[in-house]
């Protein structure tokens, strides 16, 4: 590990000598190779490019996810300026209406629109999925990095209390915890957060285990280096890869959570629109009446968790060299 991360940085030294030679000289590069060398911008530009269209092409669902990801990210940062109503402004001249030109996905009871709702939804979702994912896979990894790395009982005490965690039924612990504290977003991200501990702690600590048995770190701590450097340069760059599989699928877990959460009615607090409470109320009162109620917001909540999903499989399968020649999916 240290040999191919000199090699990197002495490649790079040696770019940036040549990229001054060939300014000096003015030396016009006549084959591509001499143009990567001397504009290895470019070169990782096209480099980038040749990657992305390998993910496509070998994992189209894994790119139909992305996009649908990628949209998720759109609505909620551009949702108040797409949608075609205020999400919580009441028309009761357009109540209960079906889905036509004007409310494409219809309106409920108040006369509000249901597009305009799963838009606003949308930010929400988005907002506590990765507040909650940031927050809880964030401190698993560096807890389980910790545990991994330093062994000894510290390990053993952190196994049992991640056991014990693991134990409690998330969704479960995450309805003790809001209604302790109270129904609003950031309880709701404080109790998500909580559940996702264990396993971001768990796929962490794995991979810290078997990094720390490798060749290069014996060699590290032969040459002298102290713990923050091999910590630092060899044992944390090498857990990411797990780390942002889980993360992508915790994404998919969070989001479904607090739709469960606003289901049962601790989750988002009005007048926030959010996908779950859309379901327990008017949409499951007026399922037969009024299908569309309930299937927008049923249909946004699969295709978003699924999406992440897809997502998360592309990515272990993208770092995972044995599945690497695995056919397409």
């Amino acid at each position: 590990m240290t040999y191919f991360t000199d090699s990197l940085t002495l490649e790079s030294d040696l770019l940036k000598i040549l990229g001054l030679v060939g300014e000096s000289m003015n030396i016009e590069p006549s084959t591509p190779s001499a143009s990567h060398i001397l504009n290895p911008r470019g070169a990782r530009w096209k480099y980038q490019r040749a990657w992305l269209r390998r993910f496509v092409v070998h994992k189209p669902l894994g790119a139909v996810g992305a996009g649908v990801v990628l949209l998720m990210f759109f609505l909620s940062a551009f949702g108040s300026f797409l949608t075609p109503y205020n999400p919580i402004d009441m028309d009761f001249m357009s109540k209960m209406q079906s889905p036509n030109l004007r409310h494409p996905l219809g309106t409920d009871l108040f006369g509000r629109d249901v597009l305009s709702n799963i838009i606003g939804g949308a930010k929400i979702s988005i907002y506590v999925g990765f507040s909650s994912v940031i927050i809880g896979t964030g401190f698993g990894a560096v807890w389980g990095l910790t545990s991994g790395y330093a062994g000894g009982k510290f390990d053993m005490y952190s196994q049992r209390l991640i056991d014990i965690l693991q134990s409690i039924p998330t969704l479960a612990l995450a309805l003790v915890i809001v209604a302790s504290l109270g129904s609003s977003l950031n309880n709701i991200i404080i109790a998500i957060s909580i559940g996702l501990i264990a396993t971001s702690a768990r796929v962490v600590r794995a991979s810290a285990i078997s990094i720390r048995g490798q060749d290069y770190i014996a060699a590290a701590i032969s040459t002298g280096a102290g713990w923050r450097r091999i910590v630092f340069r060899h044992v944390l760059p090498n857990t990411i890869p797990p780390y942002l599989v889980v993360a992508t699928a915790g994404l998919g877990i969070a989001i479904l959570q607090e739709a469960s959460l606003s289901f049962l009615g601790v989750g988002v607090p009005p007048p926030h629109p959010s996908w779950g409470r859309m379901l327990s109320g008017m949409g499951r009162d007026y399922l037969t009446i009024a299908p569309w109620l309930s299937l927008a917001p049923g249909i946004a909540i699969v295709v978003v968790v699924l999406a992440f999903n897809l997502v998360g499989d592309a990515f272990r399968d993208l770092f995972d060299p044995r599945l690497r020649g695995s056919e397409r999916r």
